[in-house]
């Protein structure tokens, strides 16, 4: 049975999901697919495994690289598992595009891969932060696409030091 927690954030609320001892899930509250990996039943139950991702959280958050990573298992196919180990390989401070997974994908299964397709597996990451997703980003730089919102992904870039200069919030985001 899974389990989940509560955690604190400078961006809101998150909510942790684990099994055994594995991190599940990762989630802003309200966030586009939140807890969407989250199987029925699950109960608010504290596990060692939350302890080690509010470890790595305080310590991102603070601006360090927490130089580890809590044990993930992540519910999703193996063409997600494949895109979400593309992410896993984006460093700190840089970004890519979904074209440029989307091409290296299709050198590593040799067939093409759409960048959509990338796009919609990039979207449905359960664990938001850890497998970073918000370092992607779209070909012209507009930071579209993150399940968070736009604002959050702008501001861990940021925190992250990556060279923002050349990306832009889409304009209906553009206000926020």
């Amino acid at each position: 049975m899974q389990s989940f927690a509560r955690c604190p954030s400078p961006l809101g609320p998150l909510t942790l999901a684990g099994e055994k001892e594995a991190l599940t899930g990762l989630w802003f509250d309200g966030q586009k697919y939140f807890a969407s990996t989250l199987p029925r039943p699950f109960s608010e139950k504290e596990l060692p495994v939350f302890a080690a991702a509010r470890r790595w959280l305080d310590l991102y958050f603070s601006g360090k690289d927490p130089g580890f990573l809590p044990p993930l298992a992540p519910e999703g196919s193996p063409f997600r598992h494949a895109v979400w180990d593309l992410l896993l390989r984006i460093p700190r401070g840089g970004t890519v595009t979904y074209g440029e997974l989307a091409k290296e994908l299709s050198r590593q299964l040799g067939r093409k891969i759409s960048a959509q397709a990338v796009g919609g597996a990039v979207g449905h990451n359960p664990l938001s932060l850890m497998i970073p997703c918000h370092r992607v980003v779209g070909a012209d730089g507009n930071l579209t696409g993150y399940a968070g919102g736009t604002d959050k992904k702008l501001y861990l870039l940021r925190l992250e030091g990556a060279d923002i200069s050349r990306l832009y919030l889409p304009r209906r985001d553009a206000g926020k």
